[in-house]
Parts: structure tokens; C-alpha cells; sequence
């Protein structure tokens, strides 16, 4: 999969593609892989790197939601556990599960979250990762060996889902693209174009890397921008009412010692009302998040001094060392494309034909959103429902669009990569049946198994691997999203970017030019998560 067979796809296509898809997050790669599956002509546009935005910067969970059953959401709450399960069924090389601990320190706590957590279990029903139980004060401190001591009573364990977001959206985009779809990074949409009726049928859009502009048609166009929604939406309707309200997360990462161990610690109300998480995450503990209303959504959110300076004290209040911004070796923003409001009823009449589509929530969780010229959003949710959100988005754009009508397949659907004992390839594991591939890379050219940093496991195969198969076309792409360095360790990717830009050099033919200024990129970029000591 690469970006020369992608534009043989669009340049080889005839005129009028079925759906067009504005966004390479989840939910718009989500989309791509349902409609391509489904038999349509698929393709999908993405201004940046695919998952650039939200898609990268989660708390890392596959996960029903606790904190719903608490608002008493339990339709959304089933939803999303099913979800999850499918998730491990389909992509068990990036998804597994982990057990969580919720400490108690107040004697009313255990039997309290112990009943929540068991109603989360029997929710789960067939797709359940295991069985919650109340911990002993010792049982607690078994799975959480850096835990507070002080006043701590026991515990609760349930299990859970974690993943590696951005790999899982990498493996997606190859899953889009063997069912036919054609997906491209870095090509702007940068307006949509009109019938004579009013009706979106199409996009202009600029090739980022080549300045090239071109036109693309389609029956219908799906908006699945995220907290970018709206300026999608204004284009076309410039009194529309806003969809989105973001709000901004952050998360801070610390090496493995403040969390030994495989448990992780959810912390259910913290002072602002949020969930707090603190998870064992590639070797290292990710700590998160916070919840921060916005004016407007940025490619690149920087993290609030305030927000660094709430996570560090509540990590403390629970973790026998207390981190300090000394210990953070990453620090990483993203926007949450929470929905303001829900949609109204609207009509469109094609010719012949007329009909009423309804825009409404189908969810609490999500939204479908269909403008009066016919453009179709996507928006709100989470990572754990992207499939679901997908199928009700094709469902209705397929009927306004007066598509053949054709069943969704993506329950069943393995994800590309998809290896059921994976753990066997150690540091390679999230490849799944692509880590076959790059030991192949290795064994031709065994000093690509060289590392790239001591003090993380990637090695120059894999940047060779991305570069090749996997889109990438920075050394952002590669540090920040086919690897994870950025995320872990941001110094130690900044002493890695030289030798990843010459590995990519070679590879995407860059010259000396080129190379200097994709890290002076790089670096910029980098800085906004290297916490200041």
C-alpha cells in the first residue's frame, strides 16, 4: 500500500465515485472500509496524515465506558461493549485485554463501584473480558505495587480494552484499501462543488505534497471531519447551525516504574468530574485525562499548563511517588468533537425522485447529520464505536445517495494484519502478520535491525516498513504515528528524527533540501510535547 497505487486508482477511476469521504481519522477510515466492503467505489481524502488528529491522541482504551452507567446510558453503554468485543475478535494483534483497579479509600466505595463494575460485566454479556471482583486491601496492592498505602482499604478489578489507536488506524487504512477503497494523506479538500439543483456532488482538492488541484465527483459526500465538522459544513451553508463543542484532553507519559506491573488504575471523579486513568502503555505509564472546553479546534492542540499541573497532582493523590514535571516524558493534546446539538429534519428532491432523510442522533453518542445541500456529517462518538458509527453513516448515505442497497459485513471482518498470537513477535507484536514482512526486511539487510534509541524498541526496519507500505511521508508520519516514539519518549524521538530522515530519504528520493527542512518540521512540532523542567 502505497501512495503511487493510489493515485493509479484515481486516475485509472471513471468519473462518478459512489462516495466520496472528507477525513482519515477513525470514523472516516471507519466509513471507507464499510462502503468498500459493501461493493462501492470509495475514496477517501485526508488534509494531514491519516489520524493527525483525535485518532492519535486517545486514552488508548477499547472500552464500554464506565462512567455512562453512572448517567445511566445503558443502551450506549451495551453498545460500545459489543463494540469492543468485535474489536478484540477482529484485531487481536492491537487489542487486548487489561485489568482495571479502582482503589478505595472510603469504606462506602467498594460495594458501591464493586455493583457498577459487576452491572459492566453482565452488560457485556457473551463479549465480557472478564470478571470484576472486590480486592482486598492486600489483592489491591498485588496488582497495583506503586499504589498509596495510606488509608487504602481495597479495591475493585474489572477488565477492560486497551489498543495502540494509531496503529489500529494504519491497519484500517490497508483494510480500506483491499476492499477497494483508495484512501490519500495529505490531499486538501479545499471546497465542495455543486449541481444545478444545490446539491453537493463533488469536491475540488489540492495534492499537498504537489500543489496539484483537481475535482473529484460523487454521489454522495460524508463529512467525517471531527472537530473539524463544521468548517466542512460552513462551505456549503454558511448559516448552519454548529454541530461541534470541543473540548481538549491531555495526557502526560512517565517511564514504567510509577506503574509496575499489568494493571491499570481508573480513579472514577476527579476534581473536574472526569474519569482519570493511569495504564501501562508500551513500557511506559500513560496518565490521563482532562476535559477543557475550547474556542475552536487546532491541527496541533498544545496542552494547558493547567492541565499538566491538575493531572500531576491527581496522579499524586493515588501513586506512592508523586510525578513531577521532571518525570514527564511526554506530553501529548487532543480535541474530543463533542456534539453541541442535534439535527433537524431535512428533504432532498433529486429529479425524478424525492425523498426525506432524518438527520437525527442515533445514538446518544453520535450523530448523522444530513444539510439541506444533501452533505453528509458524521460526528461525535468515540474510537471504541467507530464500526457502528460507520455502518449507520453508509446505511444512510447509501440511501440518499440511491445506492444499490447491500448489507454491512464489517462484524466479521478482520482487520488487515490481523494475527491471533502475535505476542510472539515481541517489540514487532502491532504489526500483526505484517511483523513476517519486516523480518524479511531484516534478514536482507540485517543492519536495519539496528535500534533507533536505547531507550525505545523501535529499530530502522520499521521506518523503512512505513515508509514503503504504510503512507508514511514525514518524519512526523513515522515518529508520532507508525511508530509511537513522539508519544513515549520526546527527546528521545528528537535524537532520532536525523537518522529517520535519512532511512526515508532514501526511500521517498527526498534531497539534502528536502531532508533539512522535514526536520526543522519535525522540531517544531516535537516541542509542543516536551514538558519544560
Amino acid at each position: 500500500m502505497n501512495r503511487t497505487d493510489m493515485w493509479r486508482r484515481v486516475e485509472s477511476h471513471p468519473k462518478t465515485w459512489d462516495m466520496l469521504v472528507v477525513g482519515g481519522g477513525a470514523t472516516g477510515v471507519g466509513v471507507a472500509i464499510d462502503a468498500a466492503a459493501r461493493g462501492y467505489d470509495v475514496l477517501l481524502l485526508e488534509q494531514s496524515d491519516f489520524g493527525k488528529g483525535t485518532s492519535s491522541r486517545s486514552t488508548k482504551l477499547a472500552h464500554g465506558g464506565v462512567r455512562y452507567l453512572e448517567q445511566g446510558n445503558i443502551g450506549l453503554v451495551m453498545e460500545a461493549l459489543k463494540e469492543r468485543g468485535l474489536l478484540l475478535q477482529n484485531a487481536p494483534h492491537i487489542v487486548h485485554d487489561r485489568a482495571f483497579v479502582v482503589p478505595n479509600y472510603d469504606w462506602w466505595e467498594a460495594p458501591f463501584y464493586g455493583l457498577g463494575l459487576k452491572l459492566y460485566e453482565l452488560l457485556a454479556g457473551k463479549y465480557g473480558f472478564g470478571a470484576s471482583r472486590i480486592l482486598s486491601r492486600e489483592e489491591t496492592l498485588e496488582h497495583l505495587h506503586t499504589l498509596k498505602t495510606e488509608g487504602l482499604r481495597g479495591g475493585a478489578v474489572y477488565y477492560d480494552g486497551q489498543f495502540d489507536d494509531a496503529r489500529l488506524l494504519i491497519h484500517m487504512v490497508a483494510t480500506a484499501f483491499e476492499q477497494g477503497a483508495t484512501l490519500l494523506n495529505y490531499v486538501e479538500v479545499t471546497g465542495l462543488t455543486k449541481d444545478a439543483q444545490g446539491f453537493v456532488d463533488g469536491v475540488s482538492a489540492r495534492d499537498v505534497e504537489t500543489g496539484n488541484e483537481f475535482r473529484a465527483a460523487a454521489k454522495v459526500v460524508v463529512n467525517a471531519t471531527g472537530a473539524f465538522s463544521d468548517l466542512l459544513r460552513l462551505q456549503v451553508e454558511p448559516d448552519a447551525t454548529p454541530l461541534i463543542a470541543p473540548s481538549q484532553g491531555i495526557h502526560l507519559v512517565f517511564d514504567a516504574s510509577f506503574l509496575r506491573g499489568e494493571s491499570a488504575v481508573m480513579v472514577p471523579h476527579t476534581s473536574d468530574g472526569r474519569v482519570l486513568f493511569a495504564i501501562p502503555w508500551h513500557g511506559h505509564t500513560l496518565v490521563g485525562t482532562t476535559d477543557t472546553p475550547i474556542a475552536a479546534a487546532t491541527l496541533e492542540p498544545v496542552a494547558m499548563d493547567e492541565e499538566i499541573e491538575f493531572i500531576l497532582a491527581t496522579a499524586g493523590q493515588y501513586l506512592n511517588k508523586a510525578p513531577t514535571r521532571d518525570d514527564v516524558l511526554s506530553v501529548f493534546a487532543g480535541i474530543r468533537p463533542l456534539v453541541r446539538t442535534l439535527a433537524r429534519t431535512l428533504t432532498r428532491s433529486t429529479g425524478a425522485a424525492s425523498g426525506v432523510v432524518r438527520s437525527a442522533a442515533l445514538s446518544r453518542d453520535h450523530v448523522i447529520h444530513i444539510d439541506r445541500s444533501g452533505l453528509v456529517t458524521v460526528c461525535g462518538g468515540k474510537w471504541t464505536t467507530y464500526r457502528h458509527m460507520a455502518e449507520d453513516c453508509v446505511d444512510q448515505a447509501a440511501t440518499l445517495a440511491q445506492l444499490p442497497d447491500k448489507p454491512c459485513t464489517t462484524q466479521s471482518l478482520h482487520i488487515h494484519g490481523f494475527h491471533d498470537a502475535a505476542t510472539q513477535f515481541g517489540s514487532l507484536a502491532v504489526y500483526g502478520s505484517d511483523a513476517y514482512e519486516i523480518r524479511k526486511l531484516i534478514e536482507a539487510n540485517p543492519g536495519l535491525s539496528e535500534p533507533l534509541h536505547a531507550a525505545l524498541p523501535y529499530v530502522k526496519a520499521e521506518v523503512v516498513w512505513a515508509a514503503r507500505h504504510e503512507m508514511a511521508r514525514t518524519v512526523e508520519d513515522t515518529l508520532a504515528r507508525r511508530t509511537r516514539a513522539l508519544f513515549l519518549n520526546a527527546r528521545a524521538a528528537l535524537a532520532m528524527a536525523p537518522a529517520v530522515a535519512d532511512l526515508m530519504a532514501a526511500e521517498l528520493g527526498w534531497d539534502e533540501a528536502t531532508r533539512t527542512k522535514q526536520l526543522a518540521a519535525f522540531r517544531e512540532v516535537a516541542l509542543n510535547y516536551v514538558l519544560p523542567h
